[in-house]
C-alpha cells in the first residue's frame, strides 16, 4: 500500500468564473424534456422527463427553502441539476440557476444573503458562492483533487470537506522504469469496490474560510489509510460540526484490506481543531455508527447505530451522547423499526425522524426525555427528508407509487405542498389504482402487498400480471418512486403489478426483517408464491400469463424462482442477480454481506446454514428452467459481477430455454445513463409483451 500525502492549494481568483461561464454559454442547457403524451399513456420517455427533486435546505430566517431539480436529456445522454427557491408557505417558486453542469451540495450562508455550492471548475468540483438570486457566482476553493462535499462551521469561518487521496500501489510505483506498463499489483482485499478499482480513498479535511477564499487546509486523517466517509455512498451526512466550531465529528471504519471486507464496525471520531487530536466516541459499539448530528447547544450528539458487526441491514437505532458527562442513551430502545433519517428540533427536546413502517415511510417525532414517539405525517406515502424550520414545522420530500418527490412542509399534522415540478406531467397521465392487500402466508401471517392496477381498470376483464421481487435483500417495498423500476409505469402498460413485502423487508419488526438471513431460498420465496397464488384467485388476473422481475437480490429471486416456480410464470427478467452462489461468495467485495446472509463460506462443511444456502443456489435448479428469461447486467458492477449474468444466459441457451442477455459495459449495479436506461425499458417491456400479451392472444 502506498498512501501519499495529500497536497492542496487553495486560493481565490477574482475572474476565475469568467472563462468557465463563457465556455458554458456554448453548451446546451438541459431543460425539462417536452414529451408528447398521447391518450394519457405513461411511457418510459415520459418517466425520464420528470424532474427529480432533492436536498431541501431551509434559510436561516426560516422563510425560504432551497432545493434542487434534476432533469435528464436523452439526446445529450446526461443529466443536469438546477437550483430553486420557494417560500416556506409555498409562495414564489423561483429557478435561480441555469447552467450546463449542475450545482450540488447547495446550502445557505451569510445569514441567507449567500448560497454556497459545488460546481465544476477545470474539470473538478470546487466550492462556489453566489447571491440567492443566482448572480455573482464566484469559485472560492482550488482543491487539487476536487471537493466531493462540504459542511461549513456554525460561524462560517471554517469548512470541513471531503476529497480523495491516493491509495493503492500500481506498477509504476514499483517499476518507474516501465512507465508504459498497465499492471495492477494486489496484496489484500478491497482492491475493487462497487464500480471502481480502488486507487483513491476519501478523506475529511478542515480549512479556514473567510467567505471569499478557502485556505490553510488540514487532512484530519493525515497519513491514515482509512476512508472517511466510507465508500461507496458516504457523503456530507458523515460530517458534523460542534456548535462551538472547535471540533468536527466524522465517520470512519478504520480498517483496510481483508479486515475492512469482513467488518461493518464504523465509529464516530471527534477531531479537535486546536490540538489536532482525535477521539473515538463510539469505541466498543460494534456495528455501523453513522449520521452524527449535534443538538443546537452542542450538549448532545445524536447518531444512527447498528448493534452487530458484519450485519449491514441491522436495525438503525437512535443513540444520544451527552457531551458533558459522556453518557450514552439508546433513545429508540422500545421502537422495533429501523430509522432512516433524523434531525434535532431546535429546542433540543425532540428528534424528528423517518422510518419504514407497515409498507410506508411516515415521519415521527421522539421526545428526548421520555422516548415517547408521535406520528406527525403518515398516509400512503414515503417521507424522504427531515429539515426542521422550527420546533413545529419540518420541511420534507414526499413521494409515492403514484408520484415522484416534491417539497412539502409539515406543521402540526398539516401537510402543505411547496413545489410543483411534476404536476403538469402527472395531470396529463391516466391514473392507476394502488391497493393494499393482506396476503395470508404459509406460516399463518399476514403479508402487506401493494397491488397496482392499470389505468381504466375493468374488473370484468383479465390482465397479465407481474410479480415484483425486491432487492437489498432488506430494502422496503414501501410507497417508493423509481426512475427505472417504476411500478406505475409497469401498470400503465396494461399489467397488474404485485409487490409483496416478503420476509426480509424492514417496516414490520425485527423478526420479519431478519428472517431472511441464512434463508435465501426459504420463507421469503414461499411468500412470493403465496402472493402470486392469492392474486390468481381474482377473476381479473390472467393466471396463465404472469411474469416475475427483479434486480440484485430480486435478480437472485428470479433465478431461484425460474427453477422452482412449478409453472406459475410465463416470463422472467433478472437484472444484476446472483446465479451461482459459490462464485458470488468469491467474486463480491464486501465479505461481511456474504458471510452474514449466506451464513459463511461454502467450504465450511460443518456450517449447516452455509451448506443449506449453497445447496440451494439457483444454478443447481437450472435443469428445471422452462420460462423465457431476459438477463441484464452492468459490466462495472463489482457487487454482483456480470459473469453471473453470463453464466445464467449460457445455461439457459444450452438448455434450449428462450433467453436474451443485455449487457452494459459502462454501467454498474444500476443502469444510470439516460440512453442506456431507455434501451433497458424498451427491452424490458418488449420481453414481457412478447410472452405475456402476444402469447395470450
Amino acid at each position: 500500500m502506498n498512501l501519499s500525502k495529500f497536497t492542496v492549494m487553495a486560493s481565490l481568483f477574482a475572474l476565475t468564473g469568467l472563462a468557465s461561464c463563457e465556455k458554458e454559454a456554448e453548451e446546451v442547457i438541459i431543460e425539462q424534456p417536452q414529451v408528447k403524451i398521447e391518450n394519457g399513456h405513461f411511457t418510459p420517455e415520459a418517466l425520464m422527463s420528470m424532474g427529480a427533486v432533492t436536498d431541501p435546505q431551509v434559510s436561516p430566517d426560516g422563510t425560504k427553502v432551497l432545493y434542487g431539480v434534476k432533469f435528464e436529456s436523452i439526446e445529450q445522454n446526461k443529466s443536469n441539476r438546477e437550483l430553486w427557491v420557494v417560500g416556506v408557505d409555498g409562495s414564489n417558486p423561483t429557478r435561480i440557476t441555469t447552467t450546463a453542469k449542475g450545482e450540488q451540495n447547495a446550502v445557505w450562508i451569510n445569514g441567507g444573503n449567500k448560497i454556497a455550492f459545488l460546481y465544476p471548475q477545470d474539470g473538478k468540483m470546487q466550492i462556489w458562492t453566489m447571491n440567492p438570486d443566482g448572480t455573482d457566482r464566484k469559485v472560492v476553493s482550488n482543491v487539487e483533487n476536487g471537493v466531493d462535499g462540504f459542511v461549513l462551521s456554525p460561524d462560517e469561518t471554517k469548512v470541513a470537506f471531503i476529497s480523495q487521496v491516493k491509495w493503492a500501489t500500481d506498477a509504476k510505483d514499483l517499476y518507474p522504469e516501465h512507465d508504459k506498463a498497465n499492471v495492477r499489483i494486489i496484496t489484500d482485499m478491497m482492491y475493487k469496490h462497487w464500480d471502481e478499482w480502488v486507487k483513491t480513498i476519501p478523506h475529511s479535511f478542515v480549512a479556514d474560510f473567510d467567505g471569499a477564499q478557502v485556505t490553510n487546509i488540514v487532512d484530519m486523517l493525515q497519513d491514515e489509510p482509512y476512508e472517511a466517509p466510507m465508500k461507496p455512498f458516504g457523503g456530507v451526512e458523515s460530517l458534523a460540526w460542534a456548535p462551538d466550531g472547535k471540533s468536527v465529528v466524522y465517520v470512519s471504519r478504520k480498517k483496510t484490506g481483508m479486515a475492512y471486507a469482513l467488518s461493518t464496525n464504523s465509529d464516530l471520531y471527534q477531531y479537535n481543531l486546536e490540538t489536532k487530536e482525535t477521539k473515538n466516541l463510539t469505541e466498543g459499539m460494534m456495528g455501523y455508527d453513522t449520521n452524527p448530528r449535534f443538538s443546537k447547544s452542542g450538549r448532545y450528539l445524536a447518531w444512527l447505530s447498528m448493534e452487530r458487526d458484519g450485519y449491514e441491514s441491522d436495525m438503525n437505532r437512535i443513540f444520544i451522547l451527552d457531551m458533558e458527562n459522556g453518557e450514552k442513551k439508546h433513545l429508540t430502545a422500545n421502537w422495533d423499526y429501523a430509522v432512516d433519517q433524523m434531525a434535532w428540533s431546535p429546542n433540543e427536546k425532540a428528534i424528528f425522524f423517518t422510518a419504514p413502517y407497515l409498507g410506508c415511510a411516515p415521519m415521527f417525532k421522539i421526545d428526548v426525555e421520555t422516548a415517547e414517539i408521535t406520528t406527525i405525517a403518515d398516509g400512503e406515502y414515503d417521507y424522504a427528508a427531515v429539515v426542521p424550520v422550527n420546533d413545529d414545522t419540518v420541511i420534507t420530500l414526499r413521494h409515492s407509487l403514484q408520484e415522484p418527490n416534491e417539497v412539502y412542509a409539515v406543521t402540526a399534522g398539516e401537510v402543505k405542498k411547496l413545489s410543483t415540478v411534476n404536476d403538469e406531467m402527472l395531470a396529463s397521465l391516466n391514473n392507476v389504482t394502488v391497493k393494499k392487500v393482506l396476503v395470508p402466508t404459509t406460516d399463518g401471517k399476514q403479508m402487506t402487498t401493494w397491488v397496482v392496477l392499470p389505468p381504466n381498470f375493468d374488473e370484468t376483464k383479465k390482465y397479465p400480471a407481474i410479480l415484483y421481487c425486491q432487492g437489498g435483500p432488506q430494502q422496503p417495498v414501501s410507497q417508493f418512486w423509481s426512475y427505472r423500476w417504476n411500478l406505475r409505469l409497469m401498470a400503465s402498460q396494461g399489467y397488474i403489478v404485485i409487490a409483496p413485502n416478503r420476509r426480509g423487508l424492514p417496516g414490520f419488526g425485527t423478526e420479519w426483517n431478519e428472517q431472511i438471513s441464512g434463508d435465501y431460498p426459504g420463507q421469503n420465496m414461499k411468500d412470493y408464491f403465496a402472493a402470486v397464488d392469492h392474486m390468481k384467485k381474482e377473476p381479473y388476473v390472467d393466471g396463465d400469463h404472469i411474469g416475475a422481475v427483479g434486480a440484485s437480490y430480486g435478480g437472485f429471486s428470479v433465478y431461484w424462482l425460474a427453477g422452482n416456480h412449478e409453472g406459475r410464470f410465463k416470463a422472467l427478467i433478472a437484472h444484476a442477480g446472483i446465479f451461482n452462489m459459490e462464485a458470488q461468495y468469491l467474486e463480491t467485495e464486501e465479505m461481511w454481506f456474504a458471510n452474514w446472509d449466506m451464513g459463511g463460506a461454502f467450504w465450511e462443511k460443518d456450517n449447516k446454514v452455509a451448506q443449506r444456502t449453497f445447496a440451494c443456489s439457483p444454478h443447481k435448479y437450472v435443469k428445471n428452467w422452462t420460462a423465457p428469461i431476459l438477463i441484464t447486467a452492468g459490466e462495472l458492477d463489482y457487487r454482483i459481477l456480470s459473469s453471473q449474468a453470463e453464466m445464467a444466459f449460457n445455461a439457459a441457451t444450452l438448455l434450449g430455454v428462450p433467453a436474451k442477455m443485455v449487457l452494459y459495459p459502462d454501467e454498474n449495479h444500476w443502469i444510470l445513463k439516460p440512453q442506456n436506461s431507455l434501451i433497458w425499458q424498451k427491452e424490458f417491456f418488449a420481453w414481457l409483451d412478447k410472452y405475456l400479451k402476444e402469447e395470450a392472444k
